[in-house]
């Protein structure tokens, strides 16, 4: 969803030369930068598969719950992103971009994340052909037409590793027609989803390769900003069905600077990709439980109340899914029980 802003604390960082701290990570979280996206703009393929270099922060997202052969299971994510980064001088090398990548995985009560920083050249994303990569990390389509599946996903750092082929799901706007509110104030993006891929390839975990398959959800959003200056952070969640067909739910919650849900939303997903929207006054949620990691507190169970339906009980798989890189968040696998039997990914942004 809304992982892109951490790229706002870094760029200040990387500009001043300064240690970065909390304060300013919180100031960061709530700068805008480049144009608002407006409302009622059509999303063009292959346009919108590319980059959108006027607005200040974008990503290309995929989370996969995986499980292999042996009948273990495992957590992905990879991800690249993209940021207004002008300098306070101009240079012949530097383009005022600036991309970022994370790759992560998960196995049992183990996770690992790594990041690397690069700029035009380093990085790119093509929208057609589709290509996203930075360095050799990358998100590359195999189709010879416009249509953008079936993708390659790969990654490698050390003794961890994934190459896993993504095909097959329909395509989800969020929102109004992909245009996502995520603030009272009007703060938004534009937010489409693939949230049904087939997931099948090879991951290397701790040196050891397994091949795997399993679901995996894929992002896309770009805006200017995404919270205003009272706000902390998110709980955002992604979740599949278990059931036969395959439904979806996507839920998001702003959280204000005392902690507390302040804008919620959500989609409702069927099997052709059919998209309902939740609005925020329909969704209630709750933590239940919280675990402490590296002095912080996390909820790591919450029950969610719909209308119209029975509650819904998430609960984290990996408890210390943190990704300790520039900016810490918490990124990883969750089931969910009640009213929406599934598995998923969350992001725990802003503790």
């Amino acid at each position: 969803m809304v992982k892109g802003l951490v790229l706002i604390l870094i760029v200040a960082t990387l500009v001043s030369c300064e240690p970065a701290t909390k304060n300013r990570s919180m100031q960061s979280i709530n700068t805008d930068s480049g144009e608002p996206v407006e409302q009622n703009r059509p999303i063009t393929f292959p346009r919108d598969h590319g980059p959108h270099l006027e607005q200040g922060i974008e990503w290309w997202y995929v989370t996969a719950n995986l499980t292999a052969k042996t009948g273990e299971t495992f957590g992905a994510q990879w991800t690249l992103f993209r940021t207004l980064a002008p300098l306070p001088f101009k240079s012949a090398w530097w383009d005022n971009q600036l991309y970022f990548a994370h790759f992560a995985l998960q196995h049992e009560q183990t996770h690992v994340a790594f990041e690397r920083f690069g700029r035009k050249g380093q990085a790119n994303i093509d929208g057609h052909p589709f290509r996203a990569y930075l360095d050799d990390w990358s998100l590359t389509s195999h189709s010879v037409e416009q249509a953008l599946f079936p993708l390659q996903m790969t990654a490698k750092e050390g003794s961890y590793a994934m190459d896993i082929a993504l095909d097959n799901s329909p395509l989800v706007l969020h929102g109004d027609a992909g245009y996502s509110q995520k603030t009272q104030s009007g703060h938004a993006s534009y937010y489409f989803s693939y949230p049904f891929l087939e997931a099948n390839g090879t991951l290397t975990y701790q040196g050891k390769q397994y091949h795997v398959s399993g679901n995996a959800w894929y992002d896309r959003e770009w805006s200017a900003s995404l919270l205003d200056k009272t706000q902390r952070g998110w709980d955002w969640f992604s979740i599949v069905s278990d059931e036969n067909p395959k439904q979806g739910l996507m839920l998001f919650c702003i959280r204000d600077a005392r902690q507390y849900y302040d804008y919620c939303s959500g989609t409702r997903i069927d099997q052709q990709g059919n998209a309902t929207l939740i609005e925020h006054d329909a969704i209630s949620l709750l933590p239940l439980d919280f675990i402490t990691i590296g002095g912080k507190r996390y909820p790591h169970k919450w029950q969610v109340n719909l209308q119209d339906s029975s509650p819904i009980v998430i609960e984290t798989v990996t408890k210390d899914s943190i990704n300790r890189l520039a900016i810490e968040y918490w990124e990883g696998r969750i089931i969910s029980t009640g009213g929406f039997n599934g598995r998923g990914y969350a992001e725990l942004l802003g503790y």
